[in-house]
């Protein structure tokens, strides 16, 4: 029997309740919380909690860091229930590898960066996140790079982020074949707020490459 693969979806940003129980009914994999201060997106302990105690059981809780250090990311740990951490700086393998936990480590696509052996050095991780790179910006910059720079054959599976919307992700995943797709302000109405059709929308585009 063949298997059916599909590919997985992470929504990141979420500020409210109402947004993250939104993506988990129209079946997002995943939901992200920014634990990253400069971010227009990012949320305290309690707004966290507040997320995290309102979803339905099997949709994953990502935390996103940016250098942050042990004793902030065991403090929010001790406070906030997470599954994978997700870490979006200068991270090295250590650093990650800290709190026995899983984890993704998000590579920033600037020229020159070898993805053969980022996906060896980071081999404890669950995968790599692949993001558009803007100098100074760790992250949801909005933008998008060139897909055709992913190398074939990488040991990790791939999670594609950067400029996402419901207009170029099946082409995206058309393309890149990747395991998950990763979106943040594709599906907003504002910085941090969701907007619900766009996130339909989103799932849609998903689903409609998968079923074929």
């Amino acid at each position: 029997m063949a298997l059916i693969m599909r590919t997985r979806i992470k929504m990141c940003g979420f500020t409210q309740p109402e947004d993250a129980l939104k993506a988990a009914s129209i079946g997002v994999d995943a939901i992200g919380l920014v634990f990253y201060a400069p971010s227009p997106r990012a949320v305290d302990i309690r707004c966290a909690q507040n997320i995290v105690r309102g979803l339905p059981p099997f949709v994953s809780v990502v935390g996103l860091f940016v250098n942050a250090t042990e004793f902030e990311i065991k403090n929010i740990l001790a406070h906030v229930h997470l599954d994978v951490l997700q870490f979006h700086g200068d991270e090295t393998v250590q650093d990650c590898e800290v709190y026995g936990m899983p984890y993704i480590k998000a590579i920033r696509m600037r020229d020159g960066v070898d993805l053969k052996a980022e996906a060896h050095h980071y081999g404890s991780a669950q995968a790599l996140l692949l993001d558009a790179y803007q100098k100074g910006v760790p992250g949801g910059t909005g933008n998008r790079f060139e897909w055709a720079v992913i190398p074939d054959g990488l040991v990790k599976p791939i999670i594609l982020a950067g400029g996402l919307d419901s207009n170029n992700v099946t082409e995206a995943i058309t393309q890149v074949s990747p395991y998950a797709v990763d979106v943040s302000g594709g599906v907003e109405l504002s910085k941090g707020i969701k907007d619900p059709l766009k996130m339909v929308e989103f799932v849609e585009g998903v689903r409609s490459v998968d079923a074929k």
